[in-house]
């Protein structure tokens, strides 16, 4: 069945869904959906209204699309799209949250580093903020990636730091919770999620970093190396930086 990624009118809202592209990582799949209905299954913080799992397979060449399927039958709250071309990551995370049903998202890495037991510390930091925040993103306070891994992460975030001025120390983690309308009202290009609170606070909305819990990735292997993030990195931060600078906010009354 094709899809517009659109959300099923007939379908009632959720406070919550979860979203987490997944390319070549069919040993990962089945543990981390295990541990997502773990951790919200019957939570209080959803306040009884149940939650949505969208996966998106971004046309993976591993049999993950099958693995998934199968996890159907026993998870009821799993939704499964699929690409059918490869189109990124970015492109995947839009196209679960343009389906999505919840309304506020929560996104994960497919590749089981973050931790979904650090879903409901969002939620509670969401219930418990004042000031209208629309994101609060994981802060990876323990890395467990390679020493080069983590030196070119922490060189890239103080650079991106530097030159947006997004007060954010560690954008790169996939463990994020953002209002979907919020996140829809940004503009779209390939690798936006790695600037996800600079392009709230371009919106005009506030976002908060919360210390999160980060594992070694079980299985498989990494889709990015040093270089590419450098390359497609430099880019993007410029774009984005002109994209801060030329931005305009006018306040709206209603007569």
């Amino acid at each position: 069945m094709t899809t517009d990624a659109s959300p099923d009118p007939s379908m009632s809202q959720l406070p919550l869904s979860v979203v987490v592209p997944v390319y070549n990582e069919r040993d990962n799949v089945a543990p981390l959906v295990n541990e997502i209905v773990a951790a919200l299954r019957g939570n209080a913080l959803l306040n009884g209204g149940g939650f949505e799992i969208v996966y998106v397979d971004d046309h993976s060449t591993d049999d993950s699309l099958q693995v998934l399927q199968s996890l159907k039958s026993t998870t009821p709250e799993l939704r499964v799209l699929h690409h059918v071309k490869n189109s990124g990551q970015s492109t995947a995370i839009r196209t679960g949250i343009k389906a999505a049903r919840g309304e506020w998202i929560a996104t994960l890495d497919g590749d089981g580093q973050n931790d979904p037991a650090d879903i409901p510390k969002l939620l509670a930091a969401r219930d418990a903020d004042t000031t209208g925040t629309r994101m609060f993103a994981g802060w990876r306070v323990n890395r467990q990636d390679s020493g080069s891994k983590r030196w070119a992460s922490k060189w890239a975030n103080a650079i991106r730091s530097r030159l947006l001025q997004d007060d954010t120390p560690d954008t790169g983690c996939g463990l994020k919770l953002f209002e979907r309308a919020a996140f829809l009202d940004l503009p779209y290009f390939d690798h936006m999620h790695r600037f996800l609170p600079a392009l709230m606070q371009r919106a005009g909305w506030k976002t908060v970093s919360v210390p999160v819990n980060h594992r070694p990735r079980g299985s498989g292997v990494s889709k990015y190396n040093n270089l590419n993030r450098a390359l497609v990195g430099i880019r993007d931060l410029r774009g984005v930086a002109w994209l801060i600078a030329r931005s305009k906010r006018t306040p709206v009354e209603e007569l």
